[in-house]
């Protein structure tokens, strides 16, 4: 009876997870036919883009438990790999955005074996000094990369080019992103490999014990990772027709990576999406609000964000609603 039960609550929550994923399908796709201000594309570009960061994010940090601070290392991997391959090559962007993801993924495979070796803060100062090593080698590297003047991309507006005049472009592409990001999530909650982190996660000492192969499965885990992470830097570069290291190699992106994870519900699929449709328009409008007269105010107004959330919401709004709803049919199976 156990087990009937819990195959008919595994398919009820797969049948809403496929529900959501067509309707929010539905209104992404008819949004820009009803609603094409350009300043309000902008922000539902940005949405899209860091949901999708802050799910690659989500991959090793949420579903694996290894919280990682140099996930921008990845995303300027992706964004120099598509700028100069373009600039100096001719290589196209869509072309040089699947190439940037992988280098993201090799070199997420090659940092992995020294920094797997530590765990807990370790670990998660170990990938932001490699992020702050590739931040300098960006400047130092100044004949290539343009060092602190950085790069402007040609324009030669065209699809093969990955320019547009409008943001209509950008939004379908940003989008699709998200969704990609999320059809691998969910492929991640659902398999072996998910279980395997998540047992990890809870207790990887008691996972080694039961002979899961540990390493293996975060490399797996750090390369999926970093390669979307690449594709959403890719896209970046593409966005702004112009990068340099403080736009793409801060410390500030994977601080907002994690949060965005954090605040929606971290270790699941839809919780970057939740936290990326809170945080990143309120990041715009405090930007916007705040200007150069109070310059970091708008890190400490999410830092205190953060606190309550970890605080009093501590499996983000996904387990806020979980919570809600339990509660909700508990009273209603009570009456």
């Amino acid at each position: 009876m156990t087990n009937l039960t819990n195959t008919i609550s595994k398919k009820n929550k797969h049948f809403s997870m496929n529900v959501f994923i067509l309707v929010l399908a539905i209104i992404g796709a008819v949004l820009p036919l009803i609603w094409d201000n350009p300043y309000t594309m902008q922000i539902l570009i940005l949405i899209f883009l860091y949901a999708a960061a802050a799910g690659a994010w989500n991959i090793i940090g949420g579903y694996a438990g290894q919280v990682s601070l140099g996930h921008v290392a990845f995303f300027g991997l992706g964004a120099y790999t598509t700028a100069l391959l373009y600039n100096f090559f001719g290589i196209s962007p869509w072309i040089g955005m699947i190439l940037g993801g992988i280098l993201a993924a090799v070199v997420a495979g090659l940092i992995s074996y020294p920094c797997f070796r530590l765990r807990g803060p370790f670990f998660t100062l170990a990938t932001l000094a490699f992020a702050e090593v590739l931040r300098l080698l960006s400047i130092w590297a100044r004949p290539l990369t343009g060092g602190q003047v950085g790069v402007t991309i040609l324009f030669n507006p065209g699809f093969k080019n990955f320019q547009f005049f409008g943001k209509t472009p950008y939004y379908y592409i940003a989008l699709i992103l998200m969704f990609l990001v999320l059809i691998v999530s969910i492929w991640i909650e659902r398999s072996k490999f998910g279980y395997y982190l998540t047992a990890l996660k809870e207790d990887h000492d008691a996972s080694e014990a039961l002979g899961i192969n540990t390493a293996k499965y975060k490399l797996y885990a750090i390369a999926i990772s970093g390669f979307l992470t690449g594709l959403c830097g890719a896209f970046y570069t593409q966005l702004l027709l112009f990068i340099e290291p403080l736009s793409v190699f801060t410390s500030h992106l994977s601080n907002q990576f994690a949060m965005i994870a954090v605040v929606g519900g971290a270790g699941t699929a839809v919780g970057p999406i939740l936290g990326s449709v809170i945080i990143t328009p309120l990041n715009e409008l405090l930007r916007g609000a705040l200007g150069g007269d109070f310059q970091g105010l708008n890190f400490v107004i999410f830092g205190a964000i953060l606190i309550l959330v970890v605080t009093f919401m501590p499996n983000g709004l996904v387990g806020f609603f979980k919570d809600m709803k339990a509660k909700i049919n508990h009273r209603s199976e009570s009456k």
